[in-house]
């Protein structure tokens, strides 16, 4: 029976026209399935269903996921983070989480957690560093964090009585319901890249997972090393992001779902 699939061109490129038909007419899509954005059944007889190709250095996966949750679209990843999502396909629940990747030369450590602004909870990640980030090709000490960040347009951040504007072309990759990256528009238009990548795919709770759904976008809040601290529960995380508006070192964005 066909499928009410939505195969975008650039996936149709990936996999072939032939891959691509056969999927469409039904011969190798599944009916149904769990979404790899939000992990609820979806039926792809009966409801628009989204073709996502995760492209490792070596392998590829195809998944499906609601379109209203994902568009259809190729998302390049890490050989390890492709291993990762697969073995995640059971999936798992989780609390509060904090990472700490290494990217040469910066370590982020980058938190989750709900956030409330005028009434009403948000999805947010908190990135602050461990030691000064400075420019590159620059010697010294000083810490050039958040001039980086402002020049790709994250504002800074008086207080948190509103959402922070929409910075367009960088976005959040929650796939196979865990966190994966924190993407950033590719150079010359090319293919979104990493940013940020975790190590292993993060676990989030359901309820930040269903606001992420909700909004279709996730508030980056980032601040200098030693201003917000590795806190455990929302509410300390709250305190220490208004500490650190009130002192003008918090620039912040919403960044879409999934590259888009």
């Amino acid at each position: 029976m066909p499928r009410m699939l939505d195969v975008s061109d650039e996936v149709r490129a990936e996999i072939g026209d032939e891959e691509a038909d056969r999927l469409l007419a039904g011969e190798t899509a599944p009916g149904s399935y769990d979404c790899t954005s939000c992990r609820t059944p979806g039926d792809s007889e009966q409801e628009r269903t989204s073709t996502v190709l995760f492209i490792g250095d070596e392998t590829a996966v195809l998944a499906f996921a609601h379109s209203g949750c994902l568009p259809s679209q190729v998302v390049q990843v890490t050989e390890e983070q492709l291993r990762g999502a697969v073995k995640s396909i059971a999936g798992d629940t989780g609390g509060m989480v904090s990472d700490q990747s290494a990217p040469e030369p910066a370590v982020l450590g980058v938190t989750s957690g709900l956030v409330l602004i005028a009434g009403e909870l948000h999805p947010a990640l908190v990135v602050e560093p461990t030691a000064p980030i400075a420019r590159a090709g620059t010697t010294g000490s000083g810490d050039d964090f958040l001039p980086l960040l402002t020049e790709q347009g994250f504002m800074p951040l008086a207080d948190l009585s509103a959402v922070p504007p929409v910075l367009h072309g960088w976005s959040v990759l929650l796939a196979v319901g865990q966190l994966h990256a924190v993407l950033q528009p590719g150079a010359n238009g090319g293919q979104p890249v990493a940013w940020w990548q975790a190590h292993q795919p993060l676990q989030v709770t359901d309820p930040w997972r269903a606001a992420a759904n909700k909004h279709q976008q996730v508030l980056m809040f980032a601040a200098p090393v030693g201003s917000i601290g590795r806190q455990p529960r929302e509410d300390l995380m709250r305190d220490a992001l208004d500490k650190a508006a009130a002192t003008g070192v918090l620039v912040g964005a919403a960044l879409p779902l999934a590259g888009t």
